[in-house]
């Protein structure tokens, strides 16, 4: 995004001013009786600067609370038209964009480079309203149903007694949730530690549908691949950079851009027919599998550079307010259950971080302008006039009264349960993760994840957790389920 400039009416050559606009006195020195009496209430600067001071802080995200990002372009070359009617996917259109990184379990001070999943969100500023993708640098996720999300959230934070991180509550939600094997196991590998947020891939990991002019649909998985190459830290590199410098990734990606050399992602999806999700071996919608690039070839869409740093940090990047709800003309959401519940979710949280009318600030507002039935609360400061504020009205406000089917929508026949998903013919907890571990790595990067999961990971793990880790490992491979259980005894 070249030049990304939020309305603001501030001006450094002022004096400087209290919020209403007067200018201020001194801003040294409080009003007192004297030089050395009490102070007054109605030094209205003091009292201002202070009870601003006290209501700095916004709650923080739970989870993704520590990251950063940066402003550039998404540009498309290849033309996948014939899939998708989204103006922000036609060949040849550049569109601006924001992306933010982070990492998930950490709090705001948590140091970048602990082992840990990192959040990829992006938003394209379009000429249909704002488009978040909202994914991570796996393409897959621990758990597959949005009632187990909080939960899995609260096994990574902190023990309700000692307020202390805790090895033996993680390792206990994960071997209680089989669904989280292939994340687990990618997470211990090399890529569990990216060398940084420019050397790390992003995927959208949920699925989500295409449309296009013909009412045609299909199911797409987006890749945004890393022209930098993907790098990684070691244990040992992550544990000393957490002792060197904290903010080492938010640093790193600053200085990058700030110096002129700008990362970039190359755009690739892999398209399914929209019939074919039906039988496919695996269930596509589920967010702990992954679809073989065999079965869809990954193809190239185009790229996205990143080239202009926040000028602001907390009025760019704290507040930007991304979510899977935001979606345009040309896409839509999936049956995949943990994103049908971030669609809820997210701009929930938004409204609980920083209020009902986030989409107002300019880092959330789209470029295009709006005709929103929704008003008032805290903090609006754009408005719609005198229009009407209700639908139907007879008084020239526009609204919308089409009927039928969505273009976007599926079909969906059923009782109301509380259940799994059907299993497809290939569908089980393991089978991909061990896929992961023993097709994928390599000997020494799987020498390097027993080493990892021994390391640190089972520190305070007792049982009758402990026993499930080494049974949950040899589930997912019996000889790296074997290695891991030696090496931790050999130890202790």
């Amino acid at each position: 995004m070249s030049d990304f400039d939020p309305t603001s009416d501030h001006d450094s050559t002022l004096p400087s001013t209290t919020e209403s606009g007067a200018r201020r006195e001194n801003d040294a020195h409080s009003l007192s009786v004297g030089a050395n009496g009490p102070l007054l209430l109605h030094d209205v600067a003091l009292v201002e600067k202070l009870a601003r001071f006290d209501r700095e802080r916004i709650p923080e995200r739970s989870p993704h609370a520590k990251g950063s990002g940066a402003f550039g372009e998404l540009e498309i070359t290849g033309d996948l038209s014939a899939y998708t009617k989204a103006k922000v996917f036609q060949p040849g259109t550049k569109t601006p964009m924001l992306a933010r990184f982070s990492t998930v379990a950490g709090e705001l001070g948590s140091p970048d480079t602990w082992r840990d999943v990192r959040g990829f969100a992006l938003r394209f500023y379009t000429q249909d309203g704002n488009f978040d993708i909202v994914g991570n640098n796996t393409p897959v996720f621990f758990v597959r149903d949005p009632m187990k999300f909080a939960d899995f959230i609260h096994s990574q934070k902190r023990l309700p007694d000692s307020g202390l991180r805790d090895n033996n509550m993680q390792w206990d939600f994960w071997t209680l949730s089989p669904e989280s094997a292939h994340q687990v196991s990618y997470l211990m590998g090399d890529r569990g530690l990216p060398r940084t947020w420019r050397h790390m891939n992003g995927y959208s990991s949920h699925t989500y549908m295409w449309v296009n002019e013909a009412g045609d649909r299909s199911w797409v998985k987006y890749h945004f691949l890393t022209d930098q190459g993907v790098e990684n830290m070691t244990n040992d590199e992550a544990a000393a950079m957490v002792a060197a410098d904290t903010d080492f990734h938010r640093r790193d990606l600053f200085d990058s851009i700030k110096s002129g050399d700008f990362p970039s992602w190359s755009v690739e999806v892999q398209i399914m027919p929209y019939a074919e999700a039906k039988d496919y071996r695996f269930n596509p919608f589920d967010l702990t599998k992954t679809w073989s690039k065999k079965d869809y070839p990954r193809i190239p869409l185009g790229k996205f550079t990143l080239n202009q740093n926040p000028v602001n940090h907390y009025a760019q990047i704290e507040q930007a307010a991304f979510s899977p709800s935001n979606t345009v003309p040309g896409t839509g959401v999936s049956p995949d259950k943990m994103l049908l519940g971030r669609v809820f979710s997210y701009p929930d949280a938004q409204r609980n971080r920083l209020g009902t009318n986030f989409n107002q600030l300019p880092v959330n507002r789209p470029v295009v302008a709006i005709n929103s039935y929704d008003k008032e609360g805290a903090m609006q400061f754009t408005h719609s006039g005198d229009a009407p504020v209700y639908a139907p009205n007879s008084y020239g406000r526009a609204f919308q009264d089409a009927q039928g089917a969505v273009d976007n929508g599926w079909e969906a026949d059923g009782e109301l349960v509380r259940t799994a998903y059907s299993l497809h013919s290939e569908d089980d907890d393991f089978g991909q993760a061990h896929t992961l571990v023993r097709d994928v790595y390599n000997d020494e990067q799987r020498a390097r994840l027993v080493e990892t999961v021994t390391g640190s990971l089972l520190g305070g793990v007792v049982e009758p957790v402990l026993s499930r880790v080494f049974d949950y490992w040899r589930s997912i491979d019996k000889e790296v389920g074997d290695s891991i259980e030696k090496a931790y005894r050999e130890q202790a």
